[in-house]
C-alpha cells in the first residue's frame, strides 16, 4: 500500500490537501511550547496559599485571552475557542491542580500533573475524545507559560506573508489565523474533518494536513509552493513560474468572489447551495453569503456548556432568531446530535467504553423520548412565528433503521414539521429503500459516514488516508444513497464536510445529489466551479471517481476528466 506521505519527486513533499489554493512564501514555524517542569523542591506550608492564587490568576488572565478570541471570532472559530474557554475554566481540571498544590507541588508542576491525568482519561475513552487531548496539552502550556510570565506558545510573529507549519495546530491557535499574515497551513498530523482544516476551510487559506515526519526536514525562512489542491509543498521551486501559478490562483480567487450565484452548472443543471450554521451570529453571517438557506443548523452547539435542559420557550426563542435571518428561505434543523465528540450534561451518558458507537444522537431520545418531544415542539413553536410559506426542515442524526426513521416522521408530522434524516450510519445507506419512504428528504453527513465506513476514527492522524471523502467505498454509498432518493422521490443532499471541496461537489452532483451544504464562505467556490461543468462532465467525474482503487485516484480521476 502507498504512503500517502511519502515524497513523490525530488524536492516536493506530499500530505493530504483540504482546501484549495496555492501559496509561495517562507516557512513559519509556530512558537516551541514551554519545556515541562521538573517537580522542584516542595512547597512550604505558608508558601501554599500563594501559589494557589498565583495558579487561578494565571488560568483567568489564560481564560480572558481566550475569550477575547473568541468574542472577535465567527462561525466554527468561535465556537472551538469558547469551548476551549470552557476547558480552562473546568471545575474538574481545577480542582486537581489544587489538590496538587496542597500536597505541595508547585503551580507549573501541579499543572502538568493533573492534566496529564485527564489526557489519559480521554485516551482511555478512544475515539473523537481523544482529540481533545491536543485542547489540554495547549491549555496546560498556555498556563504554564503564563505562570513563568514567558510568551504565549502558538502563532509566531510573522513579519510578512508566511506559510505557517506546524505538528500540529491547537484549536485555539486555528481558529486565531490572520489569513493576511499566514496565506497556507501545512501541519504533520490532522485529518480533513480536524479542527486546522475546518476552519481553515473558513479562512479560505491552502491547507494540507497529515504531511508526516518529512515536513521537518524544510526549515523556517525557505521559500515553498503549497498547491491545497494536489496537497503537495514543492521546494527549490523557480520563483518566476512560482509567482505565476500564485497569479493564476489568485485570478481564481476573483472568478470565485464574483460568482453571484444560483447555483447551476453550465447547461443548466440547479444544484441548492446551502450554509452550514451553529448559533444566530452564524446565521446572520451567512445570510449576507451566496447561500440560499441553512442546509444544516447544529442546534447542540449553543447548549454544550448547559447544565440543565433549556425550556421549551428558550430553546424556541434561539432558533426563531435563526429562522428570521433567513426570511422564507428553507432551514433545516438538525436534533440534538449529543454525545461522542459533543457532551452535554443534561443529554448524554456520564461514560461509554467508545462513544463514537455509542448512545449519541437520535439514541439518546429513544430511552427518552421527551428530550426530542420537546425539541421539537420548540422548533415547530419558532416556526409558526415565520412567515406563510417559509420552509422549515427538520432531520435527525444517526438514524440506523427503518423503525427509527418511521418513527422520527411521525414526531414530526404531529407538528407540522417536514421530516428527514441524516445518513451517515452505512446501514441506512445501504437500506435507503427501507428508509426513504417514511421520509421527505435526507442529508448525507460524510464526515461520520466516512469514519464509520471506513472504520477508522475521523479525527486520528494516522489514519486521514482512510478518513478522506474521496474514499470509492464512501462516494459508492452516497451513489447508493441517490439511487433510492430516486426511486422514492426523496431529494438527497450533503452536508458534511465533503460540500465544501469544489471538485467533490461535481463528483456528488453527478452522483444525482441536489443540495450542498457548507460553512457560508466556501459556498462562492462552489458556485463558481459548477458553473464551469456541464452535468454529463459531472456525471463522467462521478463515474470515473467510484470506479477507482483509492481517494487519490479518485481525485486524479475527476480532475482528469475536466483535463486538470
Amino acid at each position: 500500500m502507498a504512503n500517502v506521505n511519502e515524497s513523490t519527486v525530488s524536492g516536493e513533499v506530499s500530505g493530504t490537501g483540504v482546501v484549495a489554493g496555492i501559496a509561495y512564501a517562507p516557512v513559519v514555524w509556530v512558537r516551541p511550547r514551554p519545556e515541562l517542569p521538573e517537580a522542584g523542591n516542595p512547597l512550604r506550608d505558608d508558601e501554599r496559599e500563594p501559589e494557589m492564587e498565583r495558579f487561578l490568576a494565571a488560568v483567568e488572565t489564560v481564560a480572558e485571552r481566550l475569550q477575547h478570541r473568541a468574542d472577535n471570532a465567527q462561525d466554527q472559530a468561535a465556537e472551538v475557542l469558547k469551548a476551549t474557554v470552557g476547558m480552562v475554566r473546568d471545575r474538574g481540571w481545577q480542582k486537581t491542580v489544587r489538590k496538587n498544590i496542597t500536597t505541595g507541588q508547585r503551580a507549573e508542576y501541579a499543572v502538568v500533573g493533573a492534566t496529564d491525568r485527564f489526557v489519559s482519561m480521554f485516551e482511555s475513552a478512544g475515539g473523537l475524545m481523544a482529540e481533545r487531548t491536543t485542547d489540554l496539552r495547549d491549555i496546560r502550556d498556555r498556563v504554564i507559560a503564563e505562570l513563568r510570565g514567558e510568551e504565549e506558545p502558538g502563532l509566531p510573529d510573522a513579519r510578512q506573508p508566511s506559510i505557517l507549519f506546524a505538528d500540529d495546530l491547537a484549536p485555539a491557535d486555528t481558529a486565531g489565523l490572520d489569513p493576511e499574515k499566514f496565506v497556507a497551513i501545512v501541519t504533520e498530523v490532522g485529518g480533513p474533518t480536524s479542527h486546522t482544516a475546518i476552519i481553515a476551510r473558513q479562512l479560505g487559506v491552502p491547507c494540507i494536513v497529515a504531511v508526516g515526519k518529512e515536513l521537518h526536514d524544510i526549515p523556517a525562512g525557505e521559500k515553498v509552493l503549497v498547491d491545497g489542491a494536489a496537497g503537495t509543498i514543492a521546494r527549490n521551486v523557480d520563483e518566476s513560474e512560482a509567482l505565476k501559478s500564485v497569479e493564476e490562483s489568485r485570478r481564481q480567487q476573483e472568478r470565485i468572489a464574483g460568482w453571484q450565484g444560483p447555483a447551476q452548472t453550465s447547461d443548466g443543471h440547479r444544484v441548492q447551495l446551502l450554509a452550514n450554521v451553529a448559533d444566530p451570529k452564524a446565521a446572520t453571517a451567512a445570510a449576507k453569503s451566496q447561500a440560499e438557506g441553512v442546509g444544516l443548523y447544529r442546534t447542540e452547539l449553543s447548549f454544550l456548556s448547559s447544565t440543565s435542559e433549556p425550556s421549551v420557550d428558550e430553546q424556541a426563542e434561539l432558533y426563531g432568531r435563526v429562522f428570521d435571518a433567513f426570511g422564507t428561505s428553507k432551514v433545516v434543523v438538525r436534533t440534538l446530535d449529543a454525545g461522542s465528540d459533543k457532551p452535554i450534561a443534561y443529554a448524554t451518558l456520564a461514560s461509554e467504553e467508545n462513544p463514537a458507537l455509542g448512545v449519541r444522537g437520535l439514541r439518546i431520545a429513544l430511552g427518552n423520548e421527551g428530550l426530542m418531544t420537546r425539541q421539537l415542539d420548540a422548533i415547530a413553536q419558532a416556526a409558526q412565528a415565520r412567515p406563510e410559506g417559509s420552509q422549515t426542515w427538520v432531520m435527525a442524526p444517526m438514524v440506523a433503521t427503518a423503525d427509527e426513521a418511521e418513527w422520527f416522521a411521525g414526531l414530526c408530522r404531529e407538528r407540522g414539521l417536514v421530516p428527514g434524516a441524516m445518513i451517515e450510519v452505512p446501514a441506512a445507506a445501504l437500506m435507503a429503500d427501507t428508509v426513504m419512504p417514511s421520509l421527505d428528504f435526507v442529508s448525507i453527513g460524510t464526515n461520520d459516514l466516512t469514519q464509520y465506513a471506513m472504520a477508522a476514527d475521523r479525527l486520528s492522524p494516522q489514519l486521514a488516508y482512510l478518513t478522506d471523502p474521496w474514499q470509492p467505498a464512501v462516494l459508492k454509498l452516497i451513489e447508493l444513497t441517490c439511487q433510492g432518493g430516486q426511486r422514492h422521490d426523496v431529494p438527497v443532499g450533503v452536508c458534511g464536510e465533503a460540500a465544501a471541496d469544489p471538485l467533490l461537489a461535481c463528483v456528488l452532483t453527478g452522483l444525482g445529489v441536489n443540495s450542498l451544504s457548507a460553512a457560508s464562505n466556501a459556498v462562492a467556490g462552489v458556485g463558481a466551479q459548477l458553473a464551469e461543468v456541464t452535468l454529463d462532465q459531472c456525471r463522467e467525474m462521478a463515474a470515473a471517481a467510484v470506479g477507482s482503487r483509492s481517494a487519490a485516484e479518485a481525485k486524479a480521476a475527476a480532475r482528469a476528466v475536466l483535463g486538470d
